[in-house]
């Protein structure tokens, strides 16, 4: 097995009742953590993740729905009193990813092509344990807990699947929370603040068309290769020139596609060229969006080139609430204390569909340290391995919030 930092003692000698409970539980945490990166399944297709999980609900007592966003599951407990009308929606996402694996240990992938390269097995056992401690301790609370396991989180849109299927109108959250590991962060610190914490998820492909012809008779064509080049190229200057300095994007192409190798001189009709693009706010993606077509038109008609684009809008930023923010910040400080919360993190460029959920309802984003960067085993990495340690912490953060949301 991958060796991991080691957390910092926590809690057994603060006495937080909750993480004294998680701490007994590691080993079944553990264990079925390692269970479901066993057996990696990509978005929509989490068949037997579902089925693990509708067993340790049902197991508990606790009473669940699915099929909620195809292969979603929403757990409901409730408080031995509910006479507060409060309600907490608690979100895990338990897809993976299409990558190789390579480690060694014990639990690696039995999918091939198919990884848990983002700890999504370890976000899915980190409710599973608060869902124990919550189903046996319904007098510590008074209201509804939703368990949210979402499905295909990685770019297929679980979260909107969910939402169509009705989630927040028959499951109604009155605020909602979700965190994610962090390789980035030191094992043991916790990370919330209100705003945007990760960008928008935005795709594009251009299409240069020109007139294609003979590589020895560039005069007579119209090449879209030279004129792709220089858009490329172009494009670049639209954060630097276009989004105003205190505002923050990032343009990246990443693909380019034309021509034929085994047919080297000859000029094509068309190039096409694609990328992303990743803002905090809607009137920067607006303006990225906009900037990006005047751009690439311009400078393709200066080649005698025409251009067409299809820009897909994925995921908007990630927005944690103010008061949400400020609540969660407080339950993870009782938890590790105050210096190992993180109030003023930098915001992240990566995307994550739980802003769609984040839409619809008030609420935060979390991010709880595990280490692991230093030793190359990042996010989306094929050696990656979720940090086992922290599953009592996280388990405790995510019961914490409910408990200290609705108090009795």
């Amino acid at each position: 097995m991958n060796s991991h930092p080691v957390l910092p003692a926590l809690m057994p000698e603060q006495g937080h009742p909750v993480y004294r409970f998680m701490h007994g539980e590691q080993g079944m945490l553990g264990a079925l953590r390692r269970d479901i990166h066993s057996w990696p399944e990509l978005g929509f297709e989490e068949n037997r993740t579902s089925d693990r999980i509708s067993t340790e609900l049902a197991l508990l007592g606790i009473e669940h729905h699915r099929n909620i966003g195809k292969t979603g599951i929403v757990g409901v407990i409730h408080g031995e009193r509910t006479d507060s009308g409060k309600s907490v929606g608690l979100r895990a996402d338990m897809d993976a990813l299409a990558l190789t694996e390579i480690n060694s240990f014990d639990h690696v992938s039995r999918n091939p092509g198919v990884m848990h390269a983002c700890g999504h097995d370890g976000h899915t056992a980190m409710l599973m344990g608060a869902a124990r401690y919550l189903s046996r301790h319904r007098r510590a609370f008074n209201g509804t807990v939703y368990l949210i396991f979402q499905p295909a989180e990685e770019g297929r849109g679980g979260a909107q699947a969910m939402l169509d299927d009705g989630l927040f109108e028959r499951f109604p959250a009155q605020q909602i929370y979700a965190l994610h590991n962090a390789p980035t962060l030191p094992v043991g610190t916790i990370s919330v603040a209100p705003g945007a914490c990760m960008s928008s998820a935005d795709m594009f492909t251009m299409r240069i068309s020109g007139r294609g012809g003979h590589g020895a008779h560039p005069h007579l064509a119209a090449d879209p290769v030279v004129a792709a080049a220089h858009v490329v190229t172009a494009l670049q200057s639209i954060v630097a020139r276009s989004v105003p300095p205190l505002e923050t994007a990032v343009l990246s192409v990443c693909s380019i596609r034309g021509g034929d190798f085994n047919a080297r001189n000859v000029i094509p009709d068309f190039v096409e060229i694609g990328g992303t693009v990743r803002t905090f706010s809607n009137a920067v993606q607006d303006l990225m969006e906009r900037r990006l077509m005047e751009v690439a038109t311009a400078v393709a008609q200066a080649h005698g080139t025409t251009v067409s684009m299809d820009y897909e809008r994925l995921f908007p930023p990630t927005v944690s609430t103010e008061r949400e923010a400020a609540f969660a910040a407080q339950v993870a400080t009782r938890l590790v204390g105050a210096e190992r919360v993180i109030t003023k993190p930098m915001p992240s460029t990566g995307s994550e569909d739980f802003s769609f959920m984040l839409l619809r309802k008030p609420g935060a984003y979390l991010r709880v340290g595990q280490g692991g960067a230093e030793a190359g085993r990042m996010l989306h990495n094929p050696h990656y391995d979720f940090n086992d340690q922290i599953l009592p912490l996280g388990a405790s953060l995510l019961a914490g919030l409910a408990l200290d949301a609705m108090p009795v």
